[in-house]
């Protein structure tokens, strides 16, 4: 059981503490306790010979569960395709974390911008929604597909003066400087027609306490003022001098908006961006959807992110396990997929073979019952044909017994 699998994280948990639930499910299952109790043997012996000592539980702790990792991080709020290296395949995990193509579901609201570019930061500006419209909206993918210059989000676990980025703003302190652009490329992108819609579920991020509005007003105009960029087969084909996106600064919240959302309260439903993207690794998501929102004169933060395939590895192709397939299934079903997986890799539909393994599982106990069954019928044909046997024992000693009676009766007359 070494190699590379994906199994699908959902939303609300780290990538850490998802993968860890996946690591207890497996270190309780029967098909690794051999290589476990193998490792952990080892381990102490290597330990004693090296100490003169018994090695402790926390000394064995990293031998007596499964290896494992993963090939990339999902943010809490994201879910989807998590790639999972185990045993030695631990070892093909970098081939994940760089130059993979990724590709992403995601939902947005447009007339919020946070600091962290999704629906757990701060509000850093809000802006008229009014003027969007499914034409401009249209010429989006245009504008950004292909290579593109993007400033990651300040929530990024990028560093600057050896400081992550993260913790500038959750101490309210200024950057020393811009973020520093980095270049990603944006393979395809597709817009959904239900974008614009306010028919969803989703209410407006408002402002939640006058200390968060405070720490916002602490952050530097960089968070603010980043510069747009337009992929650069978009500036080359129109003939722009830069890579500079020309748009004008996005429209402030009008005082009839203003009085609308007021009004409602959360009753109310900002309009939705709903898009695939296609993208390299390195791309930021969130960075995207942000930058949408200023070519659109306005501003945009996520709320959904799930992430359709990851290399070979896609939801779409149904190659990929999920939780309960380990916690929820006989070992004797998934251990069969799991090996198969393995061996081949993404070319497994997982869902299918699931299916003929519960099936094959189902089958397997069904006729193991029924030979159960045969075999406790057994002792009672048995019996019942010893009594039969004895029954007709008895027949037979009496007949010569009637058969004297009637010579008797016979020669008397």
């Amino acid at each position: 059981m070494n190699g590379i699998f994906a199994i699908e994280k959902p939303s609300g948990i780290t990538s850490n503490q998802f993968m860890l639930k996946l690591q207890h499910a497996l270190t309780n299952s029967q098909v690794f306790s051999n290589e476990i109790k193998r490792a952990t043997a080892e381990r102490m012996q290597q330990y004693q010979q090296q100490t003169g000592k018994k090695a402790s539980k926390r000394k064995l702790r990293k031998v007596s569960k499964v290896k494992m990792g993963h090939g990339g991080t999902l943010d809490p709020l994201a879910s989807g395709v998590l790639v999972i290296g185990i045993g030695s395949g631990t070892k093909q995990l970098s081939n994940y974390l760089s130059g993979t193509v990724k590709v992403y579901e995601s939902e947005a609201l447009f007339g919020v911008s946070t600091t962290s570019g999704d629906v757990e930061g701060d509000i850093l500006s809000r802006n008229s929604t009014k003027h969007l419209t499914m034409d401009e909206l249209k010429t989006i993918p245009d504008k950004f597909k292909g290579s593109l210059k993007q400033t990651p989000p300040i929530y990024a676990a990028l560093k600057m003066d050896g400081k992550p980025l993260h913790e500038y703003a959750r101490e309210g302190k200024p950057l020393p400087r811009a973020i520093e652009p980095r270049q990603v490329s944006i393979y395809d992108l597709d817009v959904f027609p239900d974008s614009l819609n306010t028919s969803h579920n989703y209410p407006l991020l408002r402002p939640t306490t006058e200390e968060a509005i405070e720490t916002v007003k602490n952050l530097n105009a960089n968070l603010l003022n980043d510069t747009l960029y337009f992929s650069k087969e978009y500036c080359e084909k129109n003939k722009y001098e830069s890579e500079e996106a020309k748009v004008e600064k996005s429209i402030d919240l009008s005082e009839e908006e203003e009085k609308a959302i007021s009004e409602t309260g959360d009753a109310y439903r900002a309009p939705l961006l709903h898009f695939k993207a296609k993208v390299s690794s390195g791309t930021y998501i969130r960075s995207l959807i942000s930058d949408i929102g200023k070519a659109m004169r306005s501003s945009c933060y996520m709320v959904k992110l799930i992430r359709l395939q990851q290399q070979d590895w896609s939801l779409e192709k149904y190659n990929v396990f999920q939780l309960n397939d380990f916690t929820e299934r006989k070992e004797e079903v998934w251990r069969k997929v799991l090996q198969l997986v393995l061996e081949k890799g993404a070319d497994v539909n997982v869902t299918e073979e699931l299916a003929r393994a519960e099936k094959e599982y189902q089958a397997t106990n069904e006729n193991l019952a029924e030979t159960n069954n045969t075999e406790d019928l057994l002792p009672q044909a048995e019996e019942s044909s010893s009594q039969a046997k004895k029954s007709d024992s008895h027949n037979t000693d009496t007949t010569p017994q009637e058969t004297k009676g009637i010579k008797r009766t016979a020669d008397e007359l």
